[in-house]
């Protein structure tokens, strides 16, 4: 427990976190792999050079500085970022190297302002923020061994290549020791370790499990990430469309994450899915539809064009099976051959007008995934409708603070 003192001091430093936090955090990155540049086969690049890390950890010590006295309030995002944390594989020893390197950034960038007793104050709070984590992230290894999974990454055979779109392809994934998987929950995610050729580290990516359960493979469907505007190439995906081909092996990880299909619940469902936003839903909604899902589905899905739509059929022929499932297609830009078809039910993009007009009720659990300008918009329209927030579910890879509009 923190001392009423060391409460105090903390709350005295929300304000100067709120101005100077993305710096602190810039600089504790720039620490951490100066000091222990090892640790760049952890955590991703890509989200360095777009800040998007640093951004996601600035709010992260500002909610903690904010909650210090009520750190459950932040239980939900605490379990978001110890799911990923297991994932890439952070160890409990890992955290004494965060906290000296973020107590280091935090004196380099207020200087003077930065007296002992806030820097005091600051270890005692990290060293109970980081106990948190390692208490839940040691129980979901735990929970992982106990089901039949393992701790770290495991050897699995890409056992088929399928491509889905012009930009999706799927990979079939066995265990290279021949046993069967593990069960998982329909929405999680695996993390895949690979080291390009060229690369001086490793790179680890999340990729959305996107098939109901199976004791055979898993199956993840891959976006291949173009280079746009300053962002490169995705590493990662374009190294698993390039180079890898069926009878290789890859470094897997056991599924995590909390972005997960409540069954229980009878509620209806209303599932928003962008692009490649589809892959979690997809396994959500073919694990409803093989338990004989009872409580309606309306599933809307928006893509470029019908080129751009992986796994298709598949919704598709769920639809016939299924009366309880009800699809709905937005297309942005559909081709000849989309228009000649009829293949989309609307042109353009989401809007809640339309929305509510196909949607009987609001009454409803929504999940959602997809880009994040798309999030945002699905997040705060449906906030704004009078949907709980409680009744909104979602895959989202940073605060979700940054889905508020401004």
């Amino acid at each position: 427990m923190l001392s009423q003192e060391t409460i105090s001091i903390i709350k005295s430093t929300v304000p100067v976190l709120e101005k100077y936090g993305q710096d602190i955090t810039k600089r504790f990155y720039q620490r951490l792999f100066e000091n222990y540049p090892e640790l760049k086969n952890i955590f991703n690049q890509t989200n360095q050079r777009k800040s998007s890390q640093q951004q996601a950890l600035a709010n992260m010590v500002y909610q903690a500085a904010k909650h210090i006295d009520r750190l459950n309030d932040l239980s939900e995002e605490a379990l978001v970022v110890a799911h990923k944390h297991v994932s890439i594989g952070i160890r409990p020893d890992q955290y004494p190297i965060v906290g000296e390197q973020l107590l280091g950034a935090i004196k380099d960038i207020l200087g003077d302002a930065a007296t002992d007793t806030i820097l005091n104050a600051w270890a005692e709070a990290y060293g109970v923020i980081a106990q948190l984590f390692i208490d839940i992230e040691t129980q979901m290894r735990e929970a992982n061994l106990q089901k039949g999974a393992w701790d770290g990454y495991k050897e699995f055979v890409v056992a088929n290549k399928i491509q889905e779109s012009d930009g999706i392809t799927s990979f079939y994934l066995k265990p290279a020791d021949g046993q069967q998987v593990p069960v998982y929950s329909p929405g999680q995610y695996i993390s895949v370790k690979v080291k390009p050729e060229g690369e001086s580290h490793t790179h680890i990516r999340q990729y959305s499990l996107s098939d109901a359960y199976t004791s055979d493979f898993y199956r993840i469907s891959v976006k291949k990430e173009e280079g746009r505007h300053a962002l490169p190439e995705g590493i990662v995906s374009n190294y698993l469309h390039d180079e890898i081909e069926e009878g290789q092996r890859l470094l897997v990880s056991a599924p995590q994450g909390k972005f997960t299909l409540e069954l229980d619940n009878k509620k209806p469902i209303v599932i928003l899915s962008g692009g490649v936003g589809l892959t979690p839903v997809t396994s959500m909604v073919k694990t409803w539809h093989e338990k004989g899902g009872e409580q309606p589905i309306t599933w809307i899905h928006a893509a470029i064009n019908g080129r751009a739509h992986a796994l298709k059929d598949e919704m598709q022929t769920m639809a016939k099976e299924n009366p309880n499932l009800t699809l709905y297609t937005i297309y942005e830009n559909p081709t000849l051959e989309d228009q000649r078809e009829q293949a989309y039910d609307k042109e353009g993009r989401l809007d809640m007008d339309w929305l509510k007009g196909i949607l009987p009720s609001k009454d409803a659990e929504f999940y959602f995934c997809g880009p994040e300008p798309f999030m945002k918009l699905i997040y705060n329209d449906l906030l704004n409708w009078g949907v709980p927030e409680a009744s909104l579910h979602f895959e989202f890879f940073g605060p979700t603070s940054q889905l508020i509009a401004n």
